[in-house]
């Protein structure tokens, strides 16, 4: 069963190597990691309140009744072709954590199909759980590796995973990492991420400001900015949510 939380678009990609690409998402439902130190505050359906990061109605299993289920990738490719224009967009897998289904048939038969018809496919992962990348089409994904730092309030144990990490970098043709930091957490983000780059092959490194709104982002952008000017790395802002804060189908 591929559950999906929700597809939307076209509309432009808001972060990462690929901003501003029209794109269509596939956001699945699930997730290994909870992230309450991103303090996103929010309501279940039964009126429970708690804290994760901003797509908490993908992450928590409460909302599930709100998802689609789709027993095959043929129903998942009909959907998802309801959305797709009559040019060449971006394929943007999200979620919660995609790769919870790596090891899905029909998620790979649903991977496949997009890739032979030529489209550019991004998987934005927390790069936490192992996978084999060994197929030519799963080479050519391009992996958008938001791996979780300490701000996250998550435990080491859970969030970081070097063997994926090593897999992933060293199997496909396109990666990046991407750290989500916030101007209280500068020195802290700058240790860990110096810890991380030991222990992996060299790849692309981006930094994003923390923020599910507009005036959140504005907070952290320059410290983080500085951040990435001290160090070479790329900064990334979050368009999306400059223009829609955190609307979901946007």
């Amino acid at each position: 069963m591929l559950e999906v939380n929700e597809i939307f678009g076209p509309t432009i990609q808001g972060e990462g190597q690929r901003v501003g690409n029209p794109s269509v998402f596939i956001r699945f439902g699930k997730c290994n990691l909870r992230c309450p130190g991103f303090n996103v505050e929010y309501e279940t359906p039964s009126g429970v309140k708690k804290c994760s990061c901003d797509s908490f109605h993908a992450v928590d299993i409460a909302f599930r009744d709100q998802w689609y289920q789709f027993s095959n990738s043929k129903q998942l490719i009909d959907e998802v072709d309801k959305y797709i224009p009559d040019y060449k967009v971006d394929i943007v897998i999200t979620g919660g954590e995609p790769l919870i289904y790596w090891n899905n048939q029909e998620f790979q038969k649903f991977l496949e199909h997009y890739s032979n018809q030529g489209y550019h496919i991004t998987i934005e992962t927390n790069a936490s759980l192992p996978i084999s990348i060994s197929k030519t089409y799963q080479k050519k994904i391009l992996y958008s590796m938001s791996v979780k730092l300490s701000n996250s309030g998550e435990k080491i144990e859970k969030r970081l995973n070097y063997p994926t990490l090593n897999h992933i970098i060293n199997n496909s043709e396109e990666n990046y990492l991407k750290f989500v930091i916030n101007k209280d957490f500068l020195s802290k983000a700058q240790n860990e991420i110096d810890t991380i780059l030991t222990n992996i092959p060299k790849t692309n490194i981006y930094l994003m400001p923390m923020g599910d709104t507009s005036a959140d982002i504005d907070q952290n952008a320059l410290s983080v900015i500085n951040m990435a000017l001290e160090n070479g790395y790329k900064y990334s802002d979050r368009l999306h949510i400059r223009v829609w804060n955190n609307k979901r189908g946007v």
